[in-house]
């Protein structure tokens, strides 16, 4: 009898947040948590930390796929750490793996991991991060969130 997949959330952000968008990230790790979502993430520190500390104080799962070459270089939150050896190109296995994306705060990288689950059709929810317009308009395609209960909320009402 095929097994009921838990669901994956990837938390992306930048290495440099400030306290508010790190304050976020640990709420949006805690919800997920309590809600029972499996919390998916670069691995490394900043946003990635923050939203795994978060996390990891409710007993949730954290899983931080990494771009270097040893699971020694995940933050101390992440239960489960993948080593890629790709580097930045590891942002593409981290939405992708998602069934969807909270952005918080971020610089390029960030940028191109919504970039990469836009692509893909992965729902995008922002916390304080990147909007983006095209000819002039802007484009709706990061789903705003006021908080972090509610950018949870939208991400696992998202299909996988």
């Amino acid at each position: 009898m095929p097994q009921k997949r838990e669901k994956l959330v990837a938390v992306i952000g930048g290495n440099e947040p400030s306290p508010e968008e790190a304050r976020l990230a640990e709420e949006v790790g805690r919800e997920l948590a309590r809600r029972g979502a499996i919390l998916l993430c670069g691995g490394l520190g900043g946003i990635m930390e923050a939203a795994c500390r978060g996390a990891a104080s409710e007993g949730g799962i954290t899983i931080g796929i990494l771009p270097g070459n040893s699971p020694k270089d995940a933050n101390p939150y992440v239960r489960i750490p993948i080593v890629s050896g790709t580097g930045y190109a590891r942002n593409i296995a981290v939405v992708k793996s998602a069934q969807a994306v909270i952005a918080i705060g971020g610089s390029y990288g960030t940028l191109s991991e919504i970039a990469y689950a836009r692509q893909s059709d992965i729902p995008v929810i922002g916390l304080n991060t990147w909007s983006i317009s095209r000819n002039g308009q802007m484009d709706d395609s990061i789903i705003v969130a006021e908080d972090p209960v509610s950018a949870v909320n939208i991400a696992l009402s998202s299909e996988e």
